[in-house]
């Protein structure tokens, strides 16, 4: 997308870690650079830097609508769209509510789906642009305790492939962003989706060594495992620039190892990988029990990190 003239970028989910620091180094790329939220408050201090910012709802029909029009009646067409908003659920798929699936679907999936579909005229119109869909590493495998998170980081591959082709004689590009798990808030939100049943279901202790074992990956990031917004923000400026950008883009270390172990190792072996890092629920081999360190000693799986 190299350009002497000045790019024009969207970037929904601006408020706080990848989509806040992507806003950011698009802005010091020379990119005219809309950064939005749900809360328009929260990106106040980006105005302030002399970022434009729109109030921007991917969950809302109307909302979309108007941040889109806003854009093209003052460029005549957006011609970057990182599609970044999402969050994750955390819970055992047989306690989370539908509803709360369906919401998450809505943010993560159709959100981005939507987003598309409004810039796309535009797009077309102008012969060239390009669509930054933020997925997953979580998109190739799935952790037990994340499942509703991975179900739709595995859509939103599915809706870049689909897309890419469909729209790839129009001069639009489509590429997706696959990072590891990243170092942001977005854990901590994660973990307060977790089901309060109390201490005396079946899934208590399964629970409680879920949430301590995504802190624990956390709170002391490894290289490679946990990686900045400010780096996945590096990778997406580099996607946008990219006169012929790749398809995927993996952030990480571990967004290359574990997928490639996934492929390696049968199910059993993975859901066994799985029970050594993040212990679980009663089960077969009886109570599971919870050191001190909220480190479970038991078996089975895990949270969705990416």
């Amino acid at each position: 997308m190299s350009s002497s003239r000045s790019r024009v970028a969207l970037v929904t989910g601006a408020s706080s870690g990848i989509g806040r620091a992507t806003a950011v180094a698009l802005a010091d790329a020379g990119f005219v650079t809309y950064a939005t939220a749900r809360c328009f408050e929260s990106v106040a201090d980006l105005a302030a830097r002399g970022l434009p910012t729109l109030p921007l709802d991917v969950a809302a029909e109307s909302s979309m609508v108007a941040a889109v029009a806003a854009v093209e009646a003052a460029h005549g067409a957006v011609e970057l769209l990182v599609n970044n908003a999402g969050y994750g659920l955390m819970g055992p798929l047989e306690e989370l509510s539908v509803n709360d699936v369906r919401r998450q679907f809505e943010t993560n999936v159709f959100g981005l789906l939507r987003m598309a579909q409004l810039v796309l005229p535009g797009m077309r119109r102008a012969g060239r642009g390009r669509i930054v869909n933020v997925g997953s590493v979580g998109g190739l495998f799935t952790a037990p305790g994340a499942a509703a998170y991975h179900m739709s980081k595995y859509a939103v591959e599915s809706l870049t492939d689909g897309l890419r082709y469909e729209v790839r004689d129009f001069g639009v590009e489509v590429v997706l962003i696959q990072p590891t798990g990243v170092r942001t808030a977005f854990i901590d939100k994660q973990i307060s989706t977790l089901p309060d049943t109390g201490d005396d279901g079946p899934y208590a202790a399964f629970k409680h060594n879920l949430a301590a074992g995504a802190r624990r990956l956390f709170d002391v990031p490894v290289p490679g495992i946990v990686v900045s917004p400010e780096r996945v923000a590096q990778v997406i400026v580099e996607a946008a620039e990219a006169k012929r950008p790749r398809t995927r883009y993996k952030v990480g270390a571990s967004a290359h190892l574990l997928p490639a172990l996934r492929r390696r190792v049968s199910d059993r072996t993975w859901d066994g990988l799985m029970a050594r890092q993040f212990p679980a629920t009663e089960g077969r081999s009886g109570r599971v029990a919870v050191a001190s360190d909220g480190v479970g000693r038991g078996s089975e799986p895990s949270p969705g990190a990416a």
